[in-house]
């Protein structure tokens, strides 16, 4: 059983001046949501996901030692970071990167060593609901994880990736399922072996040829700053009324998908999937203060998506993040049909008739 402290390393082997990598890690939608959490973000409900392809973040991170004097083993006096979004400084994402930083200091004690410039970059409009600190963070420890490979040679790649997503989730809980590929699991779960309320692992059970390159079709509802942030509707979740069967409801369905994914029971999965979403968003119109975050629109495409599989028997459903936007979920031999269904009768819905195509990726790589 892991714990945290195995993830603080004990001394480096190797030392380095400056260089610099380069991560693309995506962005993924959770099919059981998470939602509530507790100190140090660890989640109040384990959650499955699948990893996006073509919603990722890009980021450059380049380092420069202070001091060439300086040993590791000696601490300086603080963090020092240039931030760049799409080559511009970006002093509003500071503050973030500096928490960041202050939390994952303990278990990267070179940090305070180096000069870092952090430039980043996405694929996908920031702060639209569709989960860009999740793939933020994740490029960023995969960066930082790097980094500590080259001061530590002798670390395994199990290793790397894992503490990568431990890191990634103390930036953003959800980016620690951007690590890994295809569908990752995050919180214990009892029947899901090697599960983790530390970081996130691959979904060790069969997974039906239904499910195989997935589709994601992402419809821009609404691509401005949510009113309610995630980390406060988190926060809501405390003496929330509906709080502690939310999170038995959590554990039942992930039970669930896991005979669903074995089985490729597609009217199954569209149930949890459904489900689930509907129950993230009334946890948050039944929050103190209450709040909604689907707008008319969002309402309009859930119901057009019933209609169209109630008429065509077409195995098409729909999830939400903690936003306004809508994730059309179908199998990949039905894409056709269902890609004419979203620009008849959905785009209309959209801002300025936008959309994202996505699929099921396989999590971080180096650039």
């Amino acid at each position: 059983m892991f714990t945290a402290t195995d993830f603080i390393p004990e001394k480096y082997t190797s030392d380095i001046e400056k260089g610099n990598f380069e991560w693309s890690a995506p962005s993924n939608i959770a099919l059981v949501k998470y939602w509530g959490k507790k100190d140090n973000q660890i989640p109040a409900n384990p959650s499955v996901s699948f990893t996006l392809n073509n919603c990722k973040t890009i980021t450059k991170l380049a380092f420069i030692k202070k001091s060439a004097s300086t040993p590791l083993s000696v601490t300086t006096e603080s963090f020092s970071f240039d931030l760049l979004f799409e080559g511009k400084a970006k002093e509003d994402f500071k503050p973030k990167i500096q928490k960041f930083l202050e939390r994952i200091e303990v278990y990267l004690p070179f940090l305070k060593h180096y000069h870092f410039t952090i430039d980043t970059q996405n694929t996908f409009p920031h702060s639209s609901g569709i989960a860009s600190s999740a793939s933020g963070m994740a490029a960023l420890a995969m960066n930082f994880m790097s980094l500590e490979k080259v001061l530590n040679p002798e670390m395994t790649d199990d290793y790397f990736f894992q503490k990568a997503s431990f890191l990634a989730r103390l930036g953003s809980g959800s980016a620690c399922r951007s690590v890994k590929g295809k569908v990752v699991v995050w919180g214990n779960q009892a029947n899901i072996k090697g599960s983790s309320d530390l970081f996130g692992v691959e979904f060790p059970h069969a997974i039906h040829n239904n499910f195989k390159n997935y589709q994601d079709t992402i419809l821009l509802v609404d691509k401005g700053e949510k009113q309610v942030s995630s980390t406060v509707g988190h926060d809501l979740m405390h003496n929330h009324p509906y709080a502690e069967r939310r999170f038995a409801q959590a554990h039942e369905n992930l039970d669930q998908l896991i005979a669903i994914f074995e089985s490729g029971n597609l009217d199954e999965f569209i149930k949890v999937v459904e489900s689930e979403a509907l129950t993230l968003h009334a946890m948050m119109m039944t929050s103190m203060p209450y709040y909604i975050l689907m707008k008319p629109n969002t309402l309009q495409i859930i119901n057009a998506i019933w209609k169209f599989r109630n008429d065509t028997q077409i195995p098409v459903c729909f999830t939400l993040d903690a936003g306004a936007n809508v994730h059309v979920l179908y199998p990949e031999n039905v894409s056709e049909k269902v890609l004419q269904f979203i620009q008849d009768e959905l785009v209309v819905f959209c801002q300025n008739g936008q959309y994202i195509c996505d699929k099921i990726g396989d999590g971080a790589i180096a650039l």
